[in-house]
C-alpha cells in the first residue's frame, strides 16, 4: 500500500511539473545564435517534458506490476534517458554529413577559381548550388559578401558552420583574401581530400560499433523479455527478490546494466577536435 501511494506522489509530482511547462512554455526568450544542429529553449524544453513524462510513466507502470520500487526507479531513470540516447545516431550522421558537404563546397571553389574568376565572386556563383547540410549559411555568406569586405564575412561563416574542419577551410580563404591566393585552388584540394579520408575514417568506425550496438540491443531485448515472462507467467520464482536483500540484489544487477549502457554510450561518441578559428581569437 505505501509503495502505491509513493508511486501516486510521483506521478502528481510530474503532472505538476508538465503543467508549469506547458503554462510558461510560449515566453521563452528568443536564442540570438546556437551552434549548427542545437536545438532552440522551446524544442529543449519540450523535449525534457516528453522524457519526464515517459520515465515517470514507465517507473509507475513497472512499480506498480513488480511492486519493487529499486525496477520502478531503474525504470523511471531508463525511459528519461533512452529517448537522448536514440538521437546520437542522427547526430553522428549529421556531423558527417557536414564534413562532406564542406569538402564538396572547397572543390566547387576551387573549380570555379580555375576558370579566373575570383574569389567573392566564386563564392557568391556557388552560393545556389552548395551541398544542403551548409547551402544555409554559404547563402549568408554570398549575402554578406554584397555589402562587408571578404575577411570578416567568412569568418562570420566560420562562426555558423561551427566546424573544425571549416575552419580549415575558411583560414586558406582569410590567407587568400588577405595576400596571394595563387596556390588557394591546390590548398583547397588537399582540404577537401583530408576532410573525405575523415569521413571515410568515421564512416569504417561506425560499422565497426553497429554490430556492438546490436548485440546490446538483442541481449537487452531478450532479458527484458524473459523477465516480463517470469513476471506474468511464473511470479512465485522472482518472490526473493521482494524481500530487503532481494531489492539490495536488484540494484547491483540495475547498476551493471547502467555501467553498460554508459560505456556503449561514451564508445559510440566520438572526441571532437577543438577548433581554432573561434570569436574570442578575432577579436
Amino acid at each position: 500500500m505505501m509503495m502505491l501511494i509513493a508511486l501516486l506522489g510521483v506521478a502528481a509530482g510530474l503532472g505538476i511539473v508538465l503543467f508549469i511547462v506547458a503554462i510558461r512554455g510560449t515566453e521563452l526568450p528568443q536564442v540570438q545564435r546556437r551552434r549548427p544542429g542545437a536545438l532552440s529553449a522551446e524544442v529543449r524544453i519540450e523535449h525534457l517534458a516528453v522524457r519526464l513524462a515517459i520515465g515517470g510513466i514507465g517507473g509507475l507502470l513497472v512499480g506498480l506490476i513488480t511492486r519493487w520500487p529499486v525496477a520502478g526507479l531503474f525504470a523511471a531513470g531508463l525511459g528519461f534517458v533512452v529517448p537522448g540516447l536514440l538521437g546520437t545516431g542522427d547526430q553522428r550522421k549529421g556531423k558527417i554529413s557536414r564534413i562532406e558537404a564542406i569538402a564538396a563546397w572547397a572543390e566547387m571553389l576551387r573549380d570555379t577559381m580555375a576558370g579566373a574568376g575570383g574569389l567573392e565572386q566564386s563564392i557568391i556563383a556557388c552560393s545556389g548550388v552548395a551541398p544542403m547540410p551548409i547551402r544555409r549559411e554559404v547563402l549568408r555568406l554570398a549575402a554578406r559578401l554584397e555589402r562587408d569586405r571578404l575577411a570578416p564575412s567568412l569568418r562570420e561563416f566560420a562562426e555558423e558552420i561551427d566546424d573544425p574542419t571549416g575552419d580549415l577551410v575558411v583560414a586558406a580563404l582569410v590567407l587568400a583574401a588577405d595576400k596571394s591566393p595563387k596556390k588557394l585552388g591546390s590548398l583547397l584540394g588537399m582540404l577537401a581530400q583530408s576532410a573525405r579520408a575523415e569521413v571515410n575514417m568515421r564512416l569504417r568506425v561506425e560499422a565497426g560499433r553497429a554490430r556492438t550496438r546490436t548485440a546490446v540491443r538483442v541481449i537487452s531485448g531478450v532479458t527484458a523479455a524473459f523477465t516480463a515472462f517470469l513476471i506474468f507467467l511464473n511470479r512465485r520464482y522472482l518472490d526473493p527478490y521482494d524481500s530487503l536483500t532481494g531489492q539490495l540484489v536488484l540494484v547491483v544487477v540495475g547498476a551493471c546494466f547502467t555501467a553498460a549502457f554508459y560505456w556503449l554510450v561514451k564508445a559510440a561518441q566520438f572526441e571532437g577536435e577543438d577548433r581554432f578559428l573561434t570569436t574570442e581569437e578575432l577579436v
